[in-house]
């Protein structure tokens, strides 16, 4: 697939089978896909980027259309696409290319649906480390991701402790809170609960005015007060509308084209069950066990991943820096402001 890139060097954008995969539940399917991009030169160290919940495998992008994390991937960027080459997944369960809830079910010819089997954070490392020894990379530099992300990167650090040197791990804690559940949970309420759902056999996203509220509910705890405030100001769009409504009114309808509802429950599903401790005797003890150096940051408002429990867990690896960063932001801080916080991935990387 050719595309304009961000940087000189060569991107590509493809789909790889790791053929049969054993959920943790123990269903199998017979040919599981990743899709994936991949950017840099291909002799020099690798860093494996995983993505947040909405997100997908196009962290740089091209010209037109920038990637989530194009600015701090790049040439010359923190991620600097000159010394590493980058790759990253769209999540096994994803809509972007990966086998998800929206496949084709081989056994019956249509797709899962609500009949996937149910996908955990580690199933989506191993998936991915599935997929990386397929493209003959037996090691790679760092993981990096934030949320969603960070979830996979805590897990990356344990389940192959091997396999890199560094992690770093960006607005996320070794489990999800009650909160971030609480959050989690509205939004599922108000997916299933839209008669139009239909136990999750919908002709179209179009119709799932559920899914929109899942999405404004989302956006609610992934930005801050502050931010609000200064963004909008109570100020008025047409009519007797603020410009607060519209802004969440066009979150709720934006989401509906770019994501599949059944993909999205099974990842809020993943995020719920994340937990670094269990079978490992508790976080506390699992977080004694990472071999790789390992670098957390906080972002100040994140209400779903407080720095109190992120600093917490800092304390426990035998190689391990935090960092907290003052942004409006919240959670979505990770997103964004690539200058306050960038500069420490690089140092620490190079």
């Amino acid at each position: 697939m050719s595309l304009r890139n961000p940087t000189s060097h060569p991107r590509t954008i493809k789909t790889i089978s790791i053929g049969s995969f054993t959920f943790e539940s123990g269903e199998q399917l017979p040919n599981v896909e990743l899709a994936y991009e991949r950017c840099g030169p291909t002799d020099a160290p690798v860093i494996l980027v995983c993505h947040a919940l909405t997100g997908n495998q196009l962290a740089i992008g091209s010209e037109e259309e920038p990637g989530w994390w194009a600015g701090l991937i790049g040439e010359d960027c923190p991620i600097d696409t000159n010394r590493y080459q980058v790759i990253t997944f769209n999540v096994l369960g994803g809509c972007h290319g990966s086998t998800g809830p929206a496949s084709i079910d081989p056994n019956t010819g249509k797709a899962f649906r609500q009949n996937f089997p149910k996908v955990t954070v580690r199933d989506m490392v191993h998936a991915q480390h599935s997929a990386l020894q397929s493209l003959g990379i037996k090691e790679v530099q760092a993981v990096a991701g934030g949320s969603l992300g960070g979830m996979q990167a805590y897990e990356w650090g344990l389940l192959y402790p091997e396999y890199m040197k560094k992690l770093f791990i960006l607005a996320a804690t070794p489990y999800l809170s009650d909160y971030g559940i609480a959050f989690n949970h509205i939004g599922a309420r108000a997916i299933k609960c839209d008669p139009n759902f239909q136990e999750g056999n919908y002709e179209s996203n179009e119709q799932l005015h559920g899914f929109e509220i899942a999405r404004m509910t989302g956006m609610v705890t992934y930005r801050s007060g502050p931010l609000f405030e200064k963004r909008f100001d109570r100020s008025h769009k047409a009519g007797d509308a603020y410009e607060i409504q519209s802004y969440l009114d066009y979150q709720g309808d934006k989401i509906k084209e770019r994501f599949d509802a059944n993909s999205y429950l099974y990842l809020l599903d993943a995020m719920n069950n994340h937990d670094i401790g269990r079978g490992r005797d508790g976080w506390e003890n699992a977080a004694k066990q990472y071999k790789a150096e390992l670098h957390t940051f906080s972002f100040e408002h994140d209400l779903l991943y407080p720095d109190s429990l992120i600093r917490q867990f800092a304390i426990h690896p035998e190689k391990s820096s935090h960092y907290h960063i003052p942004t409006d932001y919240g959670h979505d801080g990770f997103l964004v402001e690539f200058e306050r916080w960038g500069k420490w991935i690089k140092e620490k990387l190079d």
